[in-house]
């Protein structure tokens, strides 16, 4: 496996540029603006980092997207796609200058804030040498020290939900699942993709990112570089007479910071689709309750989450460094890319692109409670952490999930151990871990904003009923050879 220095690549060329817009009111330009800037962003993404062209693009990441964003949308012009400077350009207002959205190695894309020149995308932090490049991605085995063993009981018997799963029916209308995967004892049981995606083709994680985040931040902890339950978690908190000093990692990784988030802490718009910097966005808003005592799911603690560890780094070098140094690469997830705003902070609350394989090596890194071969990567303890509920909790007489350490707990879903817990993402990303089973689920999507919403907890059943009935078989299939040969020799 290449693993690059990265600390000896990095570039820190950070000149000013214009400040991003914060989280403001609704106007019609401001809409297309936006519009455009998703455009630019996943063109971008999909293009660079996924390899795919602009048909598949318009029809996967461009279609069925938030419902408001739809006709503003339309208002914007083609994708202007640059394969020399790796960049993708959007208009959307006669006499404005164009959404930009650019591409670096190991960086992906960074959306440009509205407003901002063209030749800001000389200044964005970059890889002084080549990153590792994406590899073919071939084995069977997801996990370390795996012993094989004969799939096909498993492959005959997964093959019904697996199939069903692409239908778009089955488990929730309409709904477009671009892959499936089953990991059982480290090993592939099954494995299938739609057209145009196979094994090495990176997809945006969405929220699944605010898991790869609270891992990220496990190998932080367990090399103390930063601590659970630190107040003055942030330089701007930190003034005397501040009450968000309080607020500790624990909170943010647990959605329970007490922040002010607006209505629905989950469309931070201005940051994503209108290049604001995160430091503009996230962490300007007040307390409106007391640190741990109420949930509320926001973007922006997960974004909090991040921007401590980089703060607990002597250097911007190390801190780019360390999600690939620290855990992607020690686990063997090498075609998984985060993406920064174009301050260089990991917008790692959704913008990640990782492929189903990858997303399956972060969930078996659990199942192995945090130890890879024989090295500890993920703090003792941490896997308890994530699959805990924090002490406040969604209400669970609405929602069928609780939450722990930035990642959801299935414990109320009927036909699963109680001990599974998942990442979730927008249009149908999903990570399931169930310990007791050593098993993984994956399913990777492209469902709409108005559409079906997949059950991923009905599927995860008949993934494992389908299991348990292969393990019957492989059982029986023992005990007929057995006996047969017990035969031959009486004979």
């Amino acid at each position: 496996m290449r693993r690059t220095l990265l600390s000896a690549l990095l570039l820190t060329a950070m000149a000013a540029a214009p400040a991003g817009a914060q989280e403001g009111g609704e106007t019609e330009i401001m809409q297309k603006a936006l519009a455009a800037g998703y455009k630019a962003l996943f063109t971008c993404s999909a293009t660079f980092t996924a390899g795919k062209g602009l048909a598949e693009i318009e029809f996967n990441e461009l279609d069925g997207i938030y419902t408001d964003y739809r006709k503003p949308m339309r208002a914007t012009s083609e994708a202007n796609v640059s394969d020399r400077s790796r960049t993708v350009a959007v208009r959307y207002a006669r006499g404005e200058p164009p959404r930009i959205a650019a591409w670096r190695e190991g960086f992906g894309c960074a959306l440009l804030p509205i407003g901002a020149a063209p030749e800001t995308v000389d200044d964005l932090p970059r890889f002084s040498a080549e990153f590792p490049a994406r590899e073919a991605d071939r084995s069977t085995a997801i996990g370390q020290q795996v012993q094989l063993i004969d799939a096909s009981p498993y492959e005959r018997r997964l093959d019904a939900p697996v199939s069903t799963a692409f239908d778009g029916e089955t488990y929730g209308d309409d709904t477009r699942t671009s892959a499936v995967l089953v990991v059982m004892d480290g090993q592939i049981m099954a494995e299938r993709y739609a057209r145009g995606v196979d094994a090495t083709t990176p997809q945006r994680t969405w929220s699944v990112a605010k898991s790869l985040t609270a891992s990220v931040v496990g190998a932080a902890v367990e090399q103390r570089i930063i601590d659970l339950d630190q107040t003055r978690l942030l330089q701007a908190w930190s003034r005397i007479g501040d009450p968000r000093r309080e607020i500790t990692l624990r909170n943010v990784l647990q959605m329970s910071s007490g922040l002010d988030s607006g209505v629905t802490g989950s469309r931070t718009d201005r940051t994503y689709f209108g290049g604001a910097l995160v430091t503009d966005t996230a962490f300007v808003n007040p307390l409106e309750i007391t640190p741990g005592t109420r949930f509320k799911y926001a973007n922006y603690d997960t974004l909090a989450a991040m921007r401590a560890l980089r703060e607990a780094f002597d250097n911007d070098d190390a801190y780019w460094g360390f999600p690939y140094e620290g855990l992607l690469w020690k686990i063997g997830a090498m075609n998984t890319l985060l993406e920064t705003d174009w301050g260089g902070d990991f917008v790692s609350s959704s913008q990640v692109w990782m492929t189903a394989r990858d997303m399956a090596r972060l969930g078996q890194l659990y199942l192995q409670d945090g130890m890879w071969g024989d090295e500890r990567i993920l703090a003792e303890g941490w896997t308890d952490f994530v699959s805990t509920p924090g002490p406040a909790q969604p209400d669970r007489d609405e929602s069928p999930f609780g939450y722990g350490g930035s990642f959801w707990l299935m414990d109320r879903s009927e036909g699963l151990p109680k001990d599974t817990y998942a990442g979730f993402g927008n249009r149908g990303q999903y990570l399931v871990i169930i310990p007791s089973l050593d098993m993984l689920i994956v399913r990777r999507g492209y469902d709409t904003a108005d559409g079906g919403r997949f059950d991923i907890a009905a599927f995860s059943r008949d993934v494992v009923e389908a299991i348990n009935l292969a393990h019957t078989d492989r059982l029986d299939a023992q005990a007929e050879a057995t006996a047969a040969e017990a035969g031959y020799e009486e004979n």
